[in-house]
């Protein structure tokens, strides 16, 4: 079935929606609901579905991060007040809001102490075009960090948004296997962020610019499986292994 691109304004064909088997379709960035039923573009992009998931959103692979609420993000601290924390999400853009307590367990005494430069995998929890962007490192849910906070350490790649978005499927479903082949050879930790930030940490200076470095080739040339493959055997050979 052939793409399907949308600009802003444009509604989604009604036979390219999923069928949700609970009534419930989940819309992610690029578009909105107007009742009753029509669903709309409010960016350029090409669409998407997941079917299993019953959710549709737009891709614009050249395009800008927009936060969307439930978005996991790599952000960098700015600057802070004594109620949050400034965070960088995307270059040039307004910063996005950390509250100094938006972290499990988190008290007046026990609240990380962060600084400007310092890094953290959050979650977007408020996002609108008239407000501020919102972050929290806690699930609203369970009140536990579920992998999100302070990132220590390691280093910080950048790759397109739709990168990022293939990435964080796993396992390989988004046609990207580099983390999983490499992770066969090398331990390491990984933090992807859904606004085209990922954070690596191997322990080891070597490994993590290499392992940064295929996923920024595999993004930027648009590698198979099969030269993913061979980057890696590559990588693995060069650092000794």
């Amino acid at each position: 079935m052939a793409a399907v691109s949308l600009i802003p304004g444009e509604e989604v064909p009604s036979d390219r929606l999923p069928k949700a088997k609970k009534g419930t379709l989940t819309l992610g960035p690029g578009l909105r609901h107007i009742l009753p039923s029509t669903i709309s573009a409010t960016t350029p992009g090409v669409l998407q579905v997941d079917h299993k998931k019953a959710a549709v959103w737009l891709e614009y692979p050249n395009g800008r991060y927009q936060p969307s609420v439930g978005d996991l993000v790599v952000a960098q601290i700015h600057h802070s007040t004594s109620e949050a924390y400034s965070c960088i999400v995307t270059p040039h853009t307004p910063f996005a809001l950390l509250g100094q307590l938006a972290f499990e367990g988190a008290n007046k005494k026990t609240r990380p102490q962060l600084k400007a430069g310092d890094m953290v995998y959050a979650r977007v929890s408020r996002a609108s075009k008239y407000e501020e962007t919102e972050l929290e490192c806690v699930s609203a849910s369970t009140g536990k960090a579920d992998g999100m906070g302070p990132l220590k350490g390691g280093m910080v790649f950048d790759v397109s948004p739709s990168f990022a978005r293939r990435l964080m499927m796993g396992n390989g479903k988004g046609g990207v296997i580099v983390l999983d082949e490499v992770g066969e050879k090398a331990r390491f930790e990984v933090a992807v962020g859904r606004n085209g930030r990922l954070w690596l940490d191997s322990g080891s200076v070597a490994v993590t610019i290499g392992i940064g470095r295929l996923l920024q080739q595999t993004d930027e040339e648009g590698w198979d499986v099969e030269a993913q493959k061979k980057a890696v055997r590559k990588l693995v050979k060069d650092l000794g292994g």
